[in-house]
């Protein structure tokens, strides 16, 4: 028999993996051109040319016992000095290799967050829409994630909500801008008032609070938006990054914590985060994959494609009555459904092909999301298909 908590799991597994698998079905029935399948944030976009070369360059000059062999736990020294190096130029930051810890992705790097700082019962806060995994991330460690309302206005964090919901059990607060599902960045004035709060309440309760930003899409902003860099507005701030998205890389699983040096207890997190990286079982990052970020830190992927994608969906989505906020970041669009129930939309949408995620995978019942990360030929082939269900909804 299963662990009872895998019990759980497993009933409630992934929507948007259900999805893709089902996509996979329909495309061998009707043909992979004929299915239109936005529910995975799987880039579309190659790696640069760089990321190859780096890993033949790498392969050819280092020493393979160094480069597929165990490391610190951490990172490689260098390649952790290069990231503090590449962030400080960026932002004005001054870390150092000791505040960052490569991670198996994005994912791996919450898994050692959590790992870190959470007792049982420890309360961590979310704002809707979410990704949908932070919810088993935190219950792995017996953590309890509480949902702040979605403002589904602007989708701007509910920072009313929020402060109302802090108590002495809160342990950490997750952002994610730009924000999967809804593509907002989070604005300055934003942060600045959310930093504001979470001191106003650490100095109350007497108790720290971590503030995670979860960064997998910082490279994904259009329109010369600015997305906040999270440490310089809050001293209990721990970055989350992942090279998935911006650099295309999503099963390398790698990317990298920042611990600056004003956390809380910062040597004694700094040391638990190098041990919860071993304990959890991933040991350290993948050691190749370390080496060729490191010298691809300047590089990105072609953000014009996405911003193509994002125009060409956003202007045939409005010509069709469809509502939405226009996306400034990553690679989603977060629609309004035209029923209460967007399961059901999502359904009449598969009788022309197009697979959407339901907002209530985000914690945002009456909305669906569409990720545009897929071949602008899907997105014009797409559209008679939208016409059709706008129709279909008196749109």
């Amino acid at each position: 028999m299963i662990a009872e908590k895998m019990k759980g799991f497993v009933e409630n597994s992934s929507v948007i993996r259900a999805m893709f698998e089902e996509g996979k079905q329909m495309a061998a029935v009707y043909g992979a051109e004929n299915v239109y399948d936005f529910s995975l944030g799987n880039p579309n976009v190659p790696a640069p040319a760089a990321v190859k070369q780096a890993i033949l360059e790498i392969l050819e000059q280092e020493n393979p016992v160094e480069v597929h062999g165990y490391m610190n736990n951490s990172g490689y020294e260098e390649v952790r000095a290069a990231v503090a190096d590449s962030l400080n130029r960026r932002f004005g930051t001054d870390f150092r290799e000791e505040n960052i810890v490569m991670t198996v992705g994005a994912a791996g790097g919450l898994n050692v967050v959590f790992k870190t700082i959470l007792n049982p019962g420890d309360e961590v806060l979310v704002f809707a829409p979410f990704f949908g995994e932070y919810r088993a991330y935190a219950g792995n460690y017996d953590g309890v994630l509480k949902v702040v309302p979605a403002n589904t206005e602007t989708f701007q964090p509910n920072l009313t909500a929020f402060e109302a919901m802090i108590t002495v059990k809160t342990k950490a607060v997750i952002v994610n801008s730009p924000n999967n599902p809804s593509g907002v960045i989070y604005s300055e004035d934003t942060i600045k008032k959310l930093a504001q709060i979470l001191e106003e309440k650490e100095k109350e309760l007497g108790t720290s609070i971590f503030l995670i930003s979860d960064e997998p899409y910082r490279e994904l902003a259009y329109d010369g938006a600015r997305v906040p860099y999270l440490t310089k507005y809050y001293h209990n701030t721990i970055v989350g990054y992942s090279y998935s998205k911006s650099l295309s890389l999503p099963g390398e699983r790698i990317g990298y914590l920042v611990l600056p040096d004003e956390l809380d207890d910062a040597k004694q997190m700094q040391a638990a985060a190098n041990v919860a990286t071993r304990i959890l079982g991933f040991v350290n990052a993948p050691s190749l994959m370390q080496k060729a970020v490191a010298r691809c830190l300047e590089e990105k992927v072609e953000l014009e494609y996405y911003d193509r994608n994002r125009r060409a969906l956003c202007d045939g989505l409005e010509q069709c009555g469809f509502s939405f906020i226009r996306p400034e970041g990553a690679f989603y669009l977060f629609m309004k459904s035209p029923v209460e129930d967007e399961a059901q939309f999502c359904k009449a949408a598969k009788k022309y092909h197009i697979l959407m995620v339901p907002g209530s995978s985000f914690a945002c019942p009456g909305f669906v999301r569409i990720a545009y990360c897929v071949a602008y030929e899907t997105i014009q082939n797409a559209m008679p298909g939208f016409r059709k269900l706008a129709e279909e909804y008196g749109l």
